[in-house]
């Protein structure tokens, strides 16, 4: 296995912007295809007050290739980088082909509830170690040093999360944790996200967030989680901003890193 020198894997340092109370923006599924869509909502956030995000890059995004052969794309990274957002690594091609013999539940799981895109659900160890060590190694080449990994629809299988700290990555986030691997802590904190592959996916998505909503704002972390396709659908976008709009006199935007490094600096980790 190919490995990144310690230094690179030194403690995260908290900065004085993460607050207790905080709320963290992620942007999911960036890649070359999704840039324009993914920069207007960016461009967005910021002007309703989400200074910083956790942008998620597939690295070979449904294989249109890696990233180095996008030079504008990873022009435009770098930028968001020095602009305080963090890059973190999202799956690696962000897609998982219907398998044999799966059960019911696999199908249910992997083909209706993440339309065949739960990559790292059930990848063995060796073949997702492979894949994140090769995308990890990819973005240190392009100048990134990213911190966490967070698998496509939060479905990591337990091999896949053992490559994810065998790779030396220092943090995961599932539907409802935020989980620090260097620490072994495991902060409980669900994440508001939407499925608008359909009118009644939407119109559900919308009535169970608005109902979430009211017991996520007592809670020391808020998260809300953007794919691309939800700005195409004013009353998803709607609502996602009037969330924003609702807590940020009250809570601080902040990335997953500088999170974590919050929560370590109080813990005294």
């Amino acid at each position: 296995m190919s490995t990144i020198a310690a230094a690179e894997f030194l403690p995260l340092v908290a900065t004085e912007a993460t607050a207790i109370s905080s709320v963290i923006v992620s942007l999911h599924d960036v890649a070359p295809c999704t840039q324009q869509i993914a920069s207007t909502i960016i461009s967005e956030l910021s002007a309703h007050g989400v200074r910083v995000c956790s942008i998620l890059v597939v690295p070979d995004y449904h294989h249109e290739g890696a990233l180095a052969k996008h030079s504008q794309f990873v022009t435009w990274l770098r930028a968001l980088e020095s602009d305080g957002h963090e890059i973190v690594i999202h799956g690696f091609f962000h897609e998982r082909p219907p398998h044999r013999k799966e059960t019911l539940r696999d199908k249910v799981i992997t083909r209706f509830y993440t339309q065949n895109e739960g990559e790292f659900y059930d990848l063995d160890y060796e073949e997702a170690l492979r894949r994140i060590t090769t995308a990890r190694d990819q973005f240190h080449a392009l100048g990134f040093k990213p911190r966490g990994f967070i698998a496509p629809a939060w479905l990591l299988g337990t091999e896949a999360e053992q490559a994810v700290r065998d790779a030396e990555l220092e943090y995961t986030t599932r539907l409802r944790t935020v989980c620090d691997l260097r620490s072994q802590s495991v902060f409980p904190a669900r994440t508001l996200v939407y499925s608008v592959h359909n009118s009644w996916r939407r119109a559900l998505s919308r009535s169970w967030n608005a109902g979430l909503f009211p017991l996520m704002r007592s809670k020391p972390l808020l998260r809300i989680s953007i794919h691309p396709p939800d700005y195409s659908h004013p009353l998803i976008w709607k609502q996602i901003l009037g969330f924003i709009s609702a807590t940020k006199t009250a809570r601080t935007a902040t990335t997953y890193q500088d999170w974590i490094a919050e929560q370590r600096l109080t813990r005294g980790m």
